[in-house]
């Protein structure tokens, strides 16, 4: 948990979440996985801030005896690790700049050869409730084919085999969306880096 806990304080750090919205969690077995606690603090996480859930389908967010009370955003969490197996790491943040140009219907682009690397394909689903079930399987049927996911007016969640790699693509998602907007205020509607589909992560 150490670095989930590390990147929570820096993901706060850099304005990426704020007080205790968001949520993070890491596989640790094949039917287990833990969850940051509901009402946590991403700057302020222990290891007792954590919760413990199966990845059974039947699975209902109910707390394990002496474990903190799952964030209600645990579902998220949950369906992404079932729809992508190879994932061990879900990092669910609100990085501004992505979520308001993903929720005015602007595209993000890669416009540098680490926002490619690392992006790959960004994809964006409409607004459901927190915490819902058509948020979950929504998103999650989203990462099926991508590495991240923006949910309008609402955030992202990424995916990867590591924290390290989860982390990168969570910075390299809002720094895409500084630089599209830079972009946007200078004309520029077209520019992308110029050869993608080299240079998937």
């Amino acid at each position: 948990m150490a670095e989930l806990i590390a990147v929570g304080r820096d993901a706060v750090e850099r304005g990426l979440v704020l007080a205790s919205a968001g949520n993070l969690s890491a596989r640790i077995s094949d039917t287990e996985f833990a969850v940051t606690g509901s009402g946590t603090w991403l700057d302020r996480l222990t290891p007792e801030d954590f919760a413990v859930l199966t990845l059974d389908p039947d699975e209902d967010g109910s707390a394990r005896d002496g474990g903190a009370k799952p964030s209600s955003e645990w579902k998220l969490h949950h369906h992404a690790y079932r729809a992508r197996p190879d994932a061990e790491v879900v990092l669910h943040l609100h990085p501004r700049n992505a979520v308001v140009l993903a929720s005015l219907g602007r595209e993000i682009r890669m416009l540098t050869l680490d926002h490619a690397y690392y992006l790959g394909r960004i994809a964006v689903v409409p607004f459901f409730h927190n915490g819902s079930e058509e948020l979950a399987a929504t998103a999650a049927d989203a990462l099926r084919d991508s590495n991240c996911v923006i949910m309008q007016h609402h955030g992202c969640s990424v995916v990867a085999d590591t924290v390290d790699m989860a982390y990168r693509r969570a910075l390299n998602l809002e720094d895409a969306a500084q630089a599209t907007a830079l972009a946007l205020q200078l004309g520029d509607e077209t520019t992308v880096f110029p050869d993608l589909g080299a240079t998937h992560a």
